[in-house]
């Protein structure tokens, strides 16, 4: 199979990965359930992990990193902590489900900037109208996820400084290939999963902490001041209720390892690459649309086309009957499809990784050049 879904989960991982998850169902039991080896080994492989996170990610503790089941889980404790219903959020016009059902759900009043593709300086403009004192917080997803387009979140982020406004990231398309800095961005809250550009097992993600005192939204065990009848204070256990997914953050481990040994800037070499050769042979087939940046602006691994003669989701199931693997409709993100006014038909999105290969897209174009000629 050639695996072109990446921004959904990358499939094909460091085989660290499945060794270290492996061993951690023999070996490992929970953090702070035990003095006996089992636990003190769990404990360990959780703070190697912490510790390793903090460090690619400028974080100021390792504490500070909190072991979560997906980005959506992150995001969900971040948006709950900051936002209360009828409160003034600004998001951006390319935010996930993740970001806009919990919003919803809050009754929150939403103020989506909705700005064209690729016009990064037009969606700074806006935000810098949209941002005001009353606004509770500002959310806003590093790359789109549905045309892998790069959003100015640093320039952003030091408008919410500026005005003091919280700011919260979702780095759920960036982390492990662009540059993420909880510090640097002075964020409240950063999420990413563990599953795409971390190469960590489905099950696994990292809120990173800024503020202090997050609320929680699930309660219970935590191995420590177990006479509290709440919650403790303190960072990680206030947001890590029950047992930890032991295999899952073993395999995070491994994941960041692989990110930290191969570096972020040279897997979005690799990705960037590809995306710029993929939109160059898709140009080229006649009655193709192509969401590609224009040469020379940022655009991560990630990349959205519509063929005139058949609707995406035919285009997606026929490819996967040919043995190629991509992700069609509308991706988890209508919002995203609303402001780049590919809401009614959706779009056809590849994506890339570190073990991706130029040849796999030649055999994606030539086997979208057979489906034109069948229809």
């Amino acid at each position: 199979m050639i695996y072109l879904d990446n921004a959904a989960t990358t499939l094909q991982k460091p085989p660290e990965v499945a060794w270290a998850m492996a061993a951690a169902v023999r070996t490992m039991t929970t953090p702070g359930r035990g003095t006996y080896p089992a636990s003190a080994h769990a404990a360990d492989t959780a703070y190697q992990c912490r510790t390793l996170a903090a460090r690619l990610f400028q974080v100021s503790a390792p504490e500070r990193v909190i072991f979560t089941f997906n980005a959506t889980h992150g995001l969900n404790i971040a948006i709950k902590t900051l936002v209360r219903p009828g409160d003034r959020v600004v998001i951006s016009g390319y935010e996930h489900n993740a970001v806009t059902r919990p919003l919803a759900a809050l009754g929150a009043d939403v103020l989506a900037v909705q700005t064209p593709l690729f016009r990064p300086e037009l969606l700074l403009r806006q935000f810098r109208e949209a941002v005001t004192a009353d606004t509770a917080a500002v959310i806003c997803t590093h790359v789109s996820n549905v045309f892998g387009h790069i959003l100015p979140v640093k320039e952003i982020a030091a408008l919410c400084r500026e005005r003091g406004v919280p700011f919260v990231l979702d780095a759920s398309q960036s982390a492990g290939i662009l540059p993420v800095s909880l510090e640097g961005l002075g964020a409240a809250f950063i999420a990413m999963p563990g599953h795409k550009g971390l190469y960590g097992p489905q099950g696994s993600g990292l809120l990173l902490c800024g503020a202090d005192h997050p609320d929680t939204i699930l309660e219970g065990g935590t191995g420590s001041a177990s006479a509290l009848p709440g919650m403790p204070e303190d960072l990680p256990d206030r947001l890590e209720a029950g047992t930890h997914a032991m295999p899952a953050i073993a395999g995070l481990l491994e994941g960041l390892r692989f990110v930290a040994r191969t570096g972020p800037a040279r897997i979005l070499e690799h990705e960037a690459g590809l995306t710029a050769q993929a939109a160059e042979l898709l140009r080229h087939l006649p009655g193709t649309t192509v969401y590609a940046a224009p040469h020379g602006m940022g655009q991560a691994g990630v990349l959205s086309f519509q063929c005139q003669d058949m609707d995406c989701e035919t285009t997606g199931e026929r490819l996967g009957r040919m043995g190629i693997a991509v992700r069609a409709g509308l991706h988890c993100a209508p919002l995203a499809h609303r402001t780049a006014g590919t809401f009614r038909e959706g779009t056809v999105r590849i994506s890339f990784s570190a073990f991706s290969r130029e040849e796999e897209l030649h055999h994606l174009v030539r086997s979208l050049e057979r489906l034109r000629r069948r229809m």
